[in-house]
C-alpha cells in the first residue's frame, strides 16, 4: 500500500494518529475504535514516507495475542520487518543477547512457576502456608517487585497505598519472605520472569554502552494498553529511550483493571505532563459495538466522573442500531447456566458462529455450571485461561505431523488440502464427532488448525505447507493461538482485548460485581472499570443476568450489583424474562411428570455421588415434563437436553415419563367412571 493509501484507509482522528511520526505521542481510545488499526497504520506510514526503518521500530503490548495480531496486521501493511512483542518477549531476547558479555555463559534458568521456591521461602520464615496460601503469597512478591518495592521499604510501601497484606501476615513477616525468596532463587541458579525485566534494565542503566547499542538498535516505541504498565515495566521503558521523546503510547484509563497486579494509570494521565510538546489524540468513535451497546457502556462508566475521578472517554457508536440490551433474573445459578446455554444455542441456530458467542463472569470458579449446562445442551466450548493451545499434545503431535508432511507435499494440491490430508493421520475429520468429551476437544483444536490453513491461504495462495509450518512454530513461540469453534467461557479479566458477536454478562450480583474483597472505593472502582470492559466486549448482542440464590431451592438472598441498580429497568419493562418459565404450573399432567422426575433425580444423585442439578437441571426437567417426550429424538429436541444426557440417562428420561403418564392417565380413566 501506497503512504497515500494507508492514510485513506482512516478515519479523521485514526488519521491524526499516523501522521503524528515524530516527538511524542499519546493516544486516548476508548474501546473498540480502532486503536490497533491506528497503531498499526501509522508504523506503516512512517516506513512508506521513508521516515522510518523497519528494523528500528519496537512495538510494545501486554500479550502474546495482541503481539501476533499486531505483527500480523503489520505484515499485511507491507510493515513486516517491525519487531511487536510483550515486555517480557523483548526483555528477554535482548537479555540472553547481552548476558554472556556481561556475566558470562548462558543465563539462568527461567521459573515457570514459583510455587515451590515460595513454599519453601515461607518455611525458612516461619509463615504456615497452604496451596492458597503459597500462590497469594507468590502474587504478592510479584506485586513488589513490578512496584519496584525493595524488602526494606516493603512496610511503608503497603501502608501507603492501603494494601491488605496476604493471610493476615504482619508485613515485616512478608519482607523477610521477600529476602529469602531471593536466596531460595540464587541457589538454585534460576531467575523468574520479573527478574528478566529487572536484570535487563539494570544491566542497561549500568552499561552505558550496553544502552547505546539498544538504543542504536531502536529508535521509534509504540506501546500499546500503557494504562496497565507497571514501574518496573516504565523504568525498562525509560533505559530503553534513555533521553529521547520518541515514544508513542496508547491506553484508556477507564480500561485499567489490573492493578492489583500493580499495573497504574499514572504514567498514562500524567503523559503530557512528563513529555513537554506532547500530541494527545482522543479516538472516540466505537466501530465495534451497537449504539444500544455503547450507551450502556457509557452510562456505566459515566459513574466514574460523578464520584470525583477523572472524566471518561465517551463514545460514539458508528454502527447501525442493534437489538436492545437483554436483563434477566433468575431463581439460581443453575437456572441462569441452563437459560444462558439455551440462549447461546438459539443464537446458534441463528447462524452465530459458537466462537462469537462469549459467557463471562467475575470469578473462575463461576465456569463449572456453564461448562455442565453447555455440555447438557450439546454445545461445544472453550474455558480461556485452561491449557494453552500449543501446550496441548494433539496439537504438538499435530505440528510433528505437518514438519514431515511439508517434506513430502504435493506442490499441486492446494496446501489447504494437504494439510488436511496430513491431518487425518491425527484424528481429524471433516465432520466433528458426535460425543463430547476429549474427543471433541481434539478434533476442535485440530479444525483450528485447518481454519488456520484455510486463513493463510486466503491472503497467501502461494503458501506451502512449509510457509503453514513457520507460521505455526511462530504463533506457538508468541502463544498466538487460532480460533477454536466453541463458546467461549472466560473471566472478565481475560475477557480484555477480546470482542464477540454476542456476550453474556452472568453473576452480576452484589458480592460477585463488585466482589466482596474490594474493600476500599479505590478497589470498587476499579470493579466497575471491570464491568466497563465486559460491556465493551460485546459487539451487537449483550445480555446482563444475576441469580437470586446460589443452589436451587436456596434462600434468595442475593441482591443486584449497586452498579447495575440505577440501569436495571423495572419490572415492566425487562427485556428478558424474569425468571425460567414454570411451563408444568398449570399442566397437572405434566406437573405428575415434573414430580417423577425430581424424584429420579434425587435417587440418581444419590447413586453417583453428584447433587441432583448435575444429574438434570431444573430447567431442563420442567421442559421435559412439559414436552412429554415419547422417543430419544423428541427428547433430543428438548432444551437443555443434550448428547450426554440422551447417552447416559436418555433411556431412563424416557421410562419416568412413560410410567407418569400411564399413572395419570390410569387416575384420569379411573376418575371418569366414579363421576
Amino acid at each position: 500500500m501506497s503512504a497515500d493509501d494507508l492514510l485513506a484507509a482512516l478515519d479523521p482522528e485514526q488519521r491524526a494518529v499516523a501522521t503524528a511520526l515524530r516527538g511524542p505521542v499519546c493516544v486516548l481510545a476508548g474501546a473498540g475504535t480502532g486503536k490497533t488499526r491506528a497503531i498499526t497504520h501509522r508504523i506503516a506510514y512512517g516506513i512508506a514516507a521513508g521516515v522510518y526503518k523497519p528494523n528500528n521500530v519496537l512495538a510494545v503490548t501486554f500479550t502474546a495475542r495482541a503481539a501476533g495480531e499486531m505483527r500480523t496486521r503489520l505484515r499485511a501493511l507491507g510493515a513486516g520487518g517491525v519487531q511487536a512483542r510483550t515486555f517480557h518477549a523483548a526483555a528477554l531476547r535482548q537479555l540472553g543477547f547481552f548476558w554472556p558479555k556481561v556475566v558470562g555463559g548462558a543465563p539462568p534458568r527461567i521459573l515457570e512457576q514459583k510455587a515451590q521456591l515460595v513454599a519453601e521461602a515461607a518455611r525458612r520464615v516461619g509463615i504456615a502456608v497452604d496451596r492458597t496460601a503459597v500462590r497469594d503469597l507468590a502474587s504478592e512478591l510479584e506485586w513488589a517487585k513490578v512496584s519496584l518495592v525493595v524488602a526494606d521499604d516493603y512496610a511503608k510501601a503497603v501502608a501507603a497505598v492501603d494494601r491488605v497484606v496476604p493471610g493476615g501476615n504482619d508485613p515485616l513477616a512478608i519482607a523477610r519472605l521477600m529476602t529469602a525468596y531471593e536466596a531460595v532463587k540464587d541457589e538454585r541458579s534460576v531467575i523468574d520472569f520479573e527478574d528478566v525485566l529487572l536484570l535487563l534494565a539494570a544491566m542497561l542503566a549500568e552499561r552505558r554502552d550496553l544502552a547505546d547499542e539498544v538504543r542504536g538498535q531502536y529508535r521509534h516505541f509504540v506501546v500499546d494498553e500503557y494504562q496497565d504498565v507497571s514501574p518496573l515495566q516504565q523504568y525498562l521503558l525509560d533505559q530503553w529511550l534513555g533521553d529521547r521523546h520518541e515514544l508513542c503510547v496508547v491506553g484508556d484509563p477507564s480500561q485499567t483493571i489490573y492493578s492489583f497486579a500493580g499495573a497504574t494509570p499514572h504514567h498514562l494521565t500524567t503523559f503530557a505532563a512528563s513529555h513537554k510538546g506532547a500530541q494527545v489524540v482522543r479516538l472516540v468513535r466505537d466501530y465495534r459495538s451497537t449504539p444500544q451497546v455503547v450507551g450502556l457502556a457509557n452510562r456505566v462508566i459515566d459513574a466514574t466522573r460523578r464520584a470525583g475521578g477523572p472524566a471518561p472517554l465517551e463514545l460514539r457508536a458508528q454502527r447501525p442500531d442493534g437489538p436492545e440490551v437483554r436483563y434477566a433474573t433468575y431463581a439460581d445459578d443453575d437456572d441462569e447456566a441452563a437459560a444462558l446455554a439455551a440462549a447461546a444455542g438459539r443464537l446458534i441456530a441463528a447462524g452465530t458462529r459458537p466462537s462469537e458467542i462469549a459467557i463471562l463472569y467475575r470469578t473462575n470458579a463461576q465456569s463449572e455450571a456453564f461448562e455442565e449446562a453447555l455440555s447438557s445442551a450439546g454445545i461445544g466450548y472453550q474455558v480461556r485461561g485452561g491449557e494453552r493451545f500449543f501446550a496441548r499434545r494433539d496439537v504438538r503431535d499435530a505440528l510433528v505431523l505437518l514438519r514431515g508432511g511439508a517434506r513430502s507435499a504435493d506442490p499441486d494440491l492446494p496446501m489447504p488440502q494437504s494439510v488436511r490430508d496430513i491431518l487425518v493421520a491425527a484424528h481429524w475429520t471433516a465432520e466433528p464427532p458426535a460425543t463430547r468429551g476429549a474427543a471433541r476437544e481434539r478434533w476442535d483444536a485440530l479444525n483450528a488448525l485447518v481454519s488456520l490453513a484455510d486463513e493463510l491461504a486466503a491472503g497467501t495462495p502461494t503458501a506451502t505447507v512449509a510457509d503453514f509450518v513457520a507460521e505455526l512454530v511462530e504463533r506457538a513461540a508468541a502463544q498466538h493461538a487460532p480460533t477454536v469453534e466453541g463458546v467461549t467461557l472466560a473471566s472478565l479479566h481475560a475477557a480484555k482485548g477480546l470482542e464477540w458477536d454476542a456476550v453474556f454478562l452472568a453473576g452480576m450480583s452484589e458480592g460477585l460485581m463488585p466482589t466482596s474483597l474490594a474493600d476500599s472505593p479505590a478497589a470498587v472502582a476499579e470493579e466497575r472499570r471491570l464491568l466497563y470492559v465486559g460491556i465493551t466486549r460485546a459487539r451487537e448482542h449483550l445480555q446482563l443476568s444475576w441469580a437470586r440464590s446460589r443452589m436451587p431451592g436456596g434462600r434468595p438472598n442475593r441482591s443486584l450489583s449497586r452498579f447495575l441498580k440505577p440501569l436495571w429497568p423495572d419490572e415492566g419493562r425487562t427485556t428478558a424474562q424474569t425468571s425460567p418459565r414454570r411451563e408444568v404450573s398449570d399442566d397437572p399432567a405434566a406437573r405428575r411428570i415434573a414430580d417423577r422426575l425430581v424424584d429420579w433425580r434425587v435417587e440418581q444423585a444419590r447413586q453417583t455421588g453428584v447433587v441432583p442439578t448435575r444429574v438434570l437441571t431444573t430447567t431442563a426437567l420442567e421442559a421435559v415434563a412439559a414436552r412429554g417426550p415419547r422417543t430419544l429424538e423428541e427428547l433430543a429436541e428438548v432444551r437443555g437436553i443434550g448428547q450426554l444426557t440422551l447417552v447416559s440417562v436418555g433411556e431412563s428420561i424416557l421410562q419416568v415419563v412413560a410410567d407418569a403418564q400411564a399413572s395419570w392417565s390410569g387416575e384420569k380413566n379411573s376418575s371418569g367412571k366414579t363421576c
